[in-house]
């Protein structure tokens, strides 16, 4: 019972800045928009938003590791493994300028949903082969014009806590568009939220390594499988944990 208060106190929480913070995200787009075509402002008002969430909960104490290897001032792909909804939250804590691409369902949440429309990020339907595509042409608009973007390759958040077979979206992008990917491993946070729930899971620390980026030079030969296949070797490795069972063809097949 302790648990399940603490946790309607934190969505609680999270509902309340929500309605505080989304005017003043409101507010910064307004005063903004002449002279930030980008929206790297916006963006880091939404990554201080998101910040307090572990900034002020001690059950998630976050930590960032080689922040350096990141750079907001060249276009990149950012690739993360993927176990729970708190990941969203602390990719966030990197403080660095990108635009997420996200299922259309969390473009449809009040305040938080009504903000990612503000930032210009990337709603995709799930399933839906012209939505995919769409989502591809928009990202290549907005790395042609100096953004980042971020993805979780294994489309949806893993029940074991072992990565999933990575679909190929986010490398096509890399390769047509010949910028670099940026793997971050993330670690902790399915322990902290697990999938299917909502009471958090008592004291968890939760980190952020990033890895070197793949430079468009380093593709050799590879086309989107392989370069695919290279990338979440790199993160398994960083992570230092078995891979998940490998899902049926038609499902890796998946561009996204």
């Amino acid at each position: 019972m302790f648990r399940v208060a603490l946790s309607a106190l934190f969505w609680t929480f999270i509902a309340a800045t929500s309605i505080v913070m989304f005017p003043i995200a409101l507010a910064t787009w307004i005063i903004m928009a002449p002279f930030d075509r980008r929206k790297r402002v916006l963006h880091l008002v939404t990554c201080f938003w998101a910040s307090l969430y572990t900034w002020l909960n001690p059950a998630w104490p976050t930590s960032v590791h080689h922040r350096s290897r990141l750079d907001s001032n060249e276009a990149r792909i950012y690739v993360a493994n993927h176990l729970s909804l708190v990941d969203i939250l602390v990719l966030f804590r990197l403080f660095t300028h990108f635009k997420w691409v996200s299922k259309i369902e969390n473009f449809r949440v009040p305040f938080i949903g009504w903000n990612m429309y503000l930032n210009g990020y990337v709603p995709l339907t799930r399933g839906h082969k012209q939505s995919v595509v769409k989502m591809m042409e928009h990202c290549d608009q907005l790395l042609c014009h100096g953004n980042s973007i971020m993805m979780f390759p294994e489309g949806t958040r893993s029940t074991t806590g072992r990565m999933r077979r990575f679909k190929h979206g986010a490398f096509e992008l890399a390769l047509r568009n010949r910028v670099p990917i940026q793997p971050i491993a993330i670690r902790g946070t399915g322990s902290a939220l697990p999938k299917r729930g909502f009471v958090l899971q008592g004291r968890h620390p939760i980190s952020i390594d990033v890895l070197e980026p793949i430079r468009p030079e380093q593709y050799g030969q590879d086309d989107a499988e392989a370069l695919a296949l290279r990338v979440r070797q790199a993160l398994i490795a960083e992570l230092g944990e078995p891979p998940e069972e490998v899902p049926s063809a038609e499902s890796a097949a998946a561009p996204i």
